[in-house]
């Protein structure tokens, strides 16, 4: 069943642009009031012939987002931070050297970082790098470090838990409260069974021992919670935010289930279980996620006979948005992340250094992304508000919308068995890869553009420094209990795979393919489709030469024997084409192109493929399967 919704404030959308619809604008007070069926009459007369649904928008889930929502009067903020708190500004520590690993957890403290996230070895989103679980090296990467002043979280997987014992032991051994301690311990067998695909042993013979881990650390006196159910393993799988709070929710259910079997009170347990979920740079549906989760757990809660008190919610960037092109404009997709999980109500967020998918982040990428926090929290003081979009009518629609479309799956996967028997099954792995098939679509056709990668390309990017520290990857641990694992993903990957094609042709020949533009025309015919086919070669490492036109054909001609290409592709209006292209691309051919590319999409197409035209691009076209094919022509792969 879905979550009840509350809204407040009204905010919709056309083209990406949000309007405001209030029932007395102060500011037109001089204007007859507006109504929905006025703006519908407007809409009407731009639309035309097509139907008012064309606005309608579509999630991964099948959400309907609408173009424009009215306010609705019933909204209460959801309990989460407390209000005008500051969510934990968090820097993972991941060098796998010790000392490195200390000098930068102290720096980042003591430039505005409240809280370390201790990334192991094989751990999830350890991408290669993190610190082994050993106390030797626990001790030396906190040396210096006050414990008692910050938050602790861990990241941590199958061959690192003992680490969290250790830290136990360096508390004791500092002689501090170990509720003092602000420690999340982020013990999560379930999500490291999805991400790795199996496990020795099955879930409820590893339910006991998980439990007493965790009464182990409570008895301890420290606060917890320690459990995490993490969603970004869904979310690096490229799943649907609902899949990913799905996991979460029933991860968090497992947990427990087992806490409660293995003699913990359910008061208790449930604020031994924290939630970790992935921050993208879709703004809504962050927003919409986050403020779910504490729905949706909510209603578990209320399920088990208690009265619902706000859930611990962390953040963490997301890998699956990370590009190695232009990594800068990572700065960017980061700080709609951030922003979207601070709005939504989190209660810690790490940022991925820029440079991450590129290798181990230096300080200057750390210090990027710790200050992207601090602007948003100190300049901007996006925390200060209790659930500030509470009411805005997109946002409620789209929040209660997510939670019966999660709910739904929770109660699949639960039918099921729970969260490891529909692993063990692949019903949740399925369901990712069907979304995950859609997400790469999009990418590949244009639909989701990935700016400095897919769209945006700059050829002549200067190389971005990290720390020259190679990864490792972790032996497999051993499993009794194999299912399929949950991929972790980029979605820019298809596209750098082209790009690197590229860069070893520069290093080895001293130049890139090239793609010649033959511009028919003058200059207002040729500039929107030459501009566009330039793009759409150079995200594929396909150089695109460019020229202002051509006085006749020879001297296109020449042009191109000069180039050095091989390939060429025409631009122009489809007027011109229908009067131009044919004989252009025949003369083309007979310089010596061994293929001709044509930018649009003419009416007739028959003919021009008869004179010689091979390929067509055009705006949502597969450009990666294009581009491959281009590849593949020019021997690049």
């Amino acid at each position: 069943m879905p979550c009840p919704a509350h809204n407040l404030l009204g905010i919709g959308s056309i083209g990406g642009h949000f309007a405001t619809m209030t029932d007395d604008p102060p500011l037109g007070s001089e204007f007859p009031p507006a109504t929905r069926e006025d703006w519908l009459k407007l809409v009407a007369a731009v639309l035309k012939d097509r139907p008012y649904e064309w606005l309608i928008a579509k999630t991964y889930d099948g959400l309907p987002i609408e173009p424009l929502y009215s306010r609705a009067a019933d909204a209460r903020p959801i309990a989460g931070r407390a209000p005008g708190a500051d969510w934990a500004l968090m820097q993972r520590v991941d060098h796998p050297d010790p000392a490195a690993a200390n000098a930068e957890a102290l720096h980042d403290l003591e430039n505005g970082a409240t809280g370390l996230t201790l990334v192991c070895a094989g751990s999830i989103n350890a991408d290669g790098y993190g610190i082994d679980g050993s106390a030797k090296t626990l001790t030396r990467v906190l040396e210096g470090v006050h414990l008692d002043g910050i938050t602790i979280d861990f990241n941590v997987g199958s061959e690192t838990r003992g680490i969290v014992r250790h830290f136990a032991a360096l508390v004791k051994e500092r002689k501090l409260d170990p509720a003092s301690v602000d420690l999340r311990a982020s013990l999560n067998p379930i999500g490291g069974m999805a991400a790795a695909g199996g496990s020795d042993k099955p879930w409820n013979e590893l339910a006991p021992g998980f439990a007493a881990f965790v009464g182990e650390m409570a008895g301890a006196g420290f606060r917890g919670p320690f459990a995490v159910a993490d969603g970004r393993i869904v979310h690096n799988a490229g799943g649907s935010e609902a899949h990913e709070l799905a996991f979460a929710i029933t991860s968090a259910i497992a947990y427990l289930r087992a806490l409660e079997a293995n003699g913990i009170a359910l008061d208790a347990a449930r604020s031994m279980i924290y939630f970790r979920l992935a921050a993208d740079a879709d703004q809504l549906m962050t927003i919409a996620k986050f403020r779910a989760v504490r729905k949706l757990w909510s209603r578990v809660e209320v399920a088990c006979g208690l009265a619902p008190k706000p859930a611990y919610v962390s953040a963490e960037t997301a890998w699956r948005m990370m590009t190695q092109r232009d990594p800068w404009v990572n700065i960017l997709r980061a700080t709609l992340a951030v922003f979207s999980a601070g709005l939504g109500g989190a209660d810690a967020v790490a940022v991925l250094p820029f440079t991450a998918a590129l290798g181990l982040p230096d300080r200057f990428a750390r210090r990027v992304a710790r200050n992207t926090q601090l602007l948003l929290l100190e300049e901007s003081n996006l925390a200060k508000v209790a659930d500030p979009v509470a009411g805005s009518g997109a946002i409620e629609d789209l929040t209660e919308k997510l939670c019966g479309a999660a709910w739904t799956l929770v109660q699949e996967i639960e039918k099921a068995g729970g969260a490891a028997a529909a692993l063990e099954r692949g019903l949740i792995q399925d369901k990712v890869a069907a979304v995950r098939a859609a997400r790469q679509a999009a990418v590949a056709r244009g639909r989701d553009a990935l700016t400095g990668t897919s769209d945006f390309p700059n050829l002549a990017e200067v190389p971005v420094k990290v720390l020259d520290v190679k990864p490792s990857t972790p032996a497999p641990a051993p499993t009794t209990i194999a299912f399929a694992p949950m991929p972790r993903l980029r979605l820019a990957e298809p596209f750098e795979r082209l790009r690197d094609a590229s860069d070893r042709m520069l290093a080895s020949k001293g130049a890139r393919p090239k793609i010649f533009l033959a511009k028919l025309g003058a200059v207002a015919d040729f500039t929107a489709r030459a501009s566009f086919a330039k793009n759409f070669f150079e995200a594929g490492g396909i150089a695109a030469e460019g020229n202002d036109g051509f006085k006749n054909r020879d001297y296109m001609l020449a042009a191109f024997k000069a180039s050095g290409a091989s390939i060429a592709c025409l631009c122009s209006t489809d007027a011109i084409y229908e009067k131009e292209a044919a004989d252009a691309a025949k003369a083309l051919a007979a310089a010596g192109a061994i293929h001709i590319c044509l930018a649009g999409r003419p009416r007739d197409a028959d003919a021009m493929k008869a004179a010689g035209v091979g390929t067509f691009i055009f705006a949502g076209g597969d450009a990666l399967a294009t581009l491959r094919e281009v590849h593949d022509i020019l021997r690049l792969s």
